[in-house]
C-alpha cells in the first residue's frame, strides 16, 4: 500500500463530523483518546458489507457465507500484519480491549499467592479483572509505582517479580500521561523472573507502530474504536502456544470441537475464544480502517501529533493557573491537567459551549488519580484530524472558562 504524504486537510476532508458545529461553534474534538472519529472508509466498508454480502461466518456453504468468512479472516490477518504478529492464528476477535484483558484474566492458572504486577497508571480494564483473581482465587496483586510524568523504574520492577510472580500487565502507553513504557524491557525482566507478560495497547496502537514480536510480548490487547474503527470491536495477540494452554472465557457455538452430553471438547485457538456470532461488521470496519491509517506516512502523521501536544504543553505552560500532569518528552498526543479553583467538569462543560470537546473526570483510572494527588482531571487528546490552529482554540476557551469560573 503506497503512503501519501500527510496533509492536514485532505485527512480531515475524510472526516465529515468535523464539518458540523457544536453549541452553534465550529467542533474542535479534543477526546479522541476516549473514542476516534471515523472515517468516510470505515463508514463505506460497513455500510458495503451489509449490503452486498452479509451471512454469517464459518459455518455456512453457501456464496454469501463464504464470501463473509473471506471479509472476516481477511481482516484478521490484516490486524495480523498490523502489529506483526506471527500468524493470524494468534489474533483473537473481542468486543473491546476490556474484553480482551478479561479473557486472558479468565484464561490463566492461578493458585492463591500467586502474585500479579501492575503499575498504579493502568486503566480499570487492566486493574479489574485482576482483582477479580483477587477475590476469586486469592492472588496478590503487587503494584508498581511511576515518577511525576508516568515513568516506570525497571529496577523497581525487577525487585517486585519474586518465585510467586505469575503474571505482569502493564500499559503501553497511559491514557491521562501519555506516557510510554519501555515494553521490551519490561518483557524481558519478566520473563527473566518467569512471569508472562501482557501489554494493554489500546492508545500505543494509535499513536505509533507496533511489533509484538520485537517487544516479545505474551499477549497483547487493544480496541478498534480508538484506531479510527468502529466500537464492538477489539483485539487479542497471544502467543500460539499460550493461547493453547488456555481455558475458554465463554462457551457457545464457533468455540467448540466436540459437544456430547458427557463431555465438550473445545475449538483451537483463535476460535476456542470467539463464542457465537462474532462481531463480523465491525472487524469489516476495523480492517479498513487499518487499511485507511496504512496510507498515510505514519513518519509524518506522528510528527504531527508531536507538534499538536508541544503545542498545547508549551501553551497552557505559560497560564500560572494551570497544572500540567505527565510531561515526558516523548509523550503521546495526551495533555491532562487542572486548573486552579475550578472542578474539571465544570471546566469540560464550558468548554462545550464554546464547540471544544474535551475529557473531564478519573479516566477509569483512580489508582493514578491517587498517585497524582488529584480527584480528577481535564484532558485534551489529540488525533490526526486535529489541525494546530485547534490547540489555540483550546487555550482561548479556557481563558473564558477561567474568568467565568473565578
Amino acid at each position: 500500500m503506497i503512503n501519501r504524504p500527510f496533509e492536514i486537510d485532505a485527512v480531515r476532508a475524510q472526516f465529515a463530523i468535523l464539518e458540523r458545529e457544536v453549541n452553534g461553534r465550529p467542533l474542535v474534538y479534543l477526546d479522541s483518546a476516549a473514542s476516534a472519529q471515523k472515517p468516510e472508509a470505515v463508514i463505506e466498508a460497513m455500510a458495503a458489507q451489509m449490503r452486498g454480502a452479509y451471512a454469517n461466518v464459518h459455518r455456512g456453504l453457501h456464496t454469501l457465507a463464504n464470501e463473509t468468512t473471506e471479509a472476516f479472516e481477511a481482516a484478521r490477518h490484516t490486524v495480523a500484519q498490523f502489529i506483526n504478529a506471527p500468524s493470524p492464528e494468534s489474533i483473537v476477535f473481542t468486543k473491546g480491549g476490556t474484553q480482551a484483558i478479561n479473557i486472558v484474566a479468565a484464561g490463566l492458572e492461578i493458585k492463591p499467592g500467586d502474585e500479579i504486577v501492575l503499575s498504579v497508571m493502568e486503566h480499570h480494564s487492566n486493574i479489574v479483572p485482576w482483582h477479580f483473581l483477587r477475590e476469586r482465587k486469592g492472588a496478590v496483586l503487587k503494584w508498581l509505582d511511576i515518577d511525576d510524568n508516568g515513568g516506570i523504574d525497571l529496577a523497581a520492577l525487577e525487585a517486585l517479580i519474586g518465585r510467586r510472580t505469575k503474571f505482569v500487565a502493564i500499559t503501553h502507553m497511559s491514557n491521562v500521561l501519555g506516557a510510554k513504557t519501555p515494553a521490551a524491557q519490561i518483557a524481558r525482566i519478566a520473563h527473566a523472573g518467569g512471569a508472562k507478560v501482557m501489554f494493554d495497547g489500546c492508545q500505543a496502537t494509535v499513536h505509533g507502530r507496533v511489533d509484538v514480536q520485537a517487544i516479545d510480548a505474551d499477549f497483547y490487547a487493544f480496541t478498534g474504536h480508538k484506531l479510527y474503527g468502529p466500537t464492538g470491536i477489539g483485539v487479542l495477540y497471544g502467543k500460539r502456544d499460550l493461547l493453547a494452554e488456555m481455558v475458554p472465557f465463554e462457551g457457545g457455538g464457533e468455540m467448540i470441537d466436540v459437544v456430547e452430553r458427557e463431555r465438550v471438547t473445545y475449538n483451537e485457538p483463535p476460535h476456542r475464544f470467539e463464542a457465537g456470532t462474532p462481531p463480523i461488521i465491525e472487524a469489516v470496519g476495523l480492517k479498513a480502517a487499518i487499511d485507511w491509517l496504512s496510507t498515510l506516512d505514519r513518519t509524518a502523521l506522528e510528527k504531527h501529533e508531536a507538534a499538536l501536544r508541544d503545542r498545547a504543553m508549551d501553551a497552557l505552560r505559560e497560564l500560572n493557573w494551570v497544572t500540567l500532569h505527565g510531561a515526558a518528552s516523548d509523550k503521546g498526543a495526551i495533555v491532562a491537567f487542572s486548573v486552579e479553583g475550578a472542578h474539571p467538569h465544570d471546566v469540560a462543560q464550558i468548554l462545550d459551549r464554546q464547540g471544544v470537546a474535551i475529557r473531564a473526570g478519573h479516566h477509569c483510572a483512580q489508582p493514578l488519580m491517587q498517585r497524582l494527588g488529584v480527584t480528577a482531571t481535564a484532558r485534551a487528546s489529540f488525533a490526526c484530524y486535529n489541525r494546530l490552529e485547534e490547540v489555540d482554540a483550546l487555550v482561548e476557551a479556557l481563558h473564558k472558562a477561567r474568568k467565568l469560573l473565578s
